[in-house]
């Protein structure tokens, strides 16, 4: 049986995967000893393992993330209010399932950005759409839509999101206009989807930071109240990074 045109039909329906199996059995003479069945199974097996892999890079890309962080890289040794076993329980994705959301707060350099870009990543793998986007951008994005008339697209893409990363919550001041597009995007995703925010200011003091009493009532309450919150502390880790070691004596 001539194997070249059943190669070339397998790069023709972008069979890759399989593709890839079958040349490789080829060239390995144990092969023989598989029935065509238990072959035929291992390029199924393979054409799956790859087009998962396309599917997280294509995920990851679009997502964006600000660091290329994951859960199994996380620095457990630094003194900074991490609860491992909370940690490893949101990284089974479950919030996202309940469509609850999470919030990171803690000082400069306490590794939130990091943390949360890990637990985006963790959403990516698990088969979630994800987007990650700092506070100020996100608004200069809104305002570019109203513009040019995609707001409302742009709003409906941020709805169908299964996770959103709000990085950066807090150090820029709002304008009527920004809280109430923060306060759009937040009604279309109650309920639906999950939205993590990290930020250095404590919960207790975004509603003041909203400046806008009413305002601010109508997004905590579809923020804050059915969320999981960890609360970074201890000193920058980039500062401990950038601290060269003690001479001895």
């Amino acid at each position: 049986m001539l194997i070249h045109p059943t190669l070339e039909k397998l790069r023709d329906l972008r069979l890759t995967g399989m593709l890839n199996a079958l040349q490789e059995q080829m060239q390995s003479p144990e092969i023989e000893t598989l029935s065509f069945a238990e072959r035929l199974g291992l390029m199924v097996d393979r054409e799956i393992t790859e087009r998962d892999s396309r599917r997280l890079q294509t995920r990851l890309r679009q997502a964006k993330l600000r660091e290329p962080a994951a859960i199994e890289d996380l620095d457990w040794r630094h003194p900074r209010g991490l609860d491992k076993g909370m940690i490893l329980s949101l990284a089974s994705c479950q919030w996202i399932r309940e469509h609850r959301n999470l919030l990171i707060t803690g000082p400069t350099g306490a590794g939130k950005t990091y943390l949360g870009c890990a637990m985006a990543h963790k959403a990516c793998r698990e088969g979630y759409s994800v987007r990650y986007v700092r506070l100020p951008r996100l608004f200069r994005e809104l305002m570019s839509a109203r513009a040019d008339g995609s707001y409302g697209k742009l709003l409906s893409q941020c709805a169908k999101t299964d996770l959103i990363v709000l990085d950066d919550w807090g150090i820029t001041p709002l304008s009527g206009e920004h809280r109430r597009d923060l306060l759009e995007m937040l009604e279309d995703r109650y309920g639906l989807r999950s939205t993590l925010v990290t930020s250095q200011l404590p919960v207790e003091q975004w509603h003041e930071y909203l400046d806008d009493p009413t305002v601010a009532d109508a997004i905590l309450d579809r923020l804050v109240h059915n969320t999981y919150t960890i609360k970074l502390k201890g000193e920058s880790m980039r500062k401990n990074r950038l601290t060269p070691p003690e001479k001895k004596d």
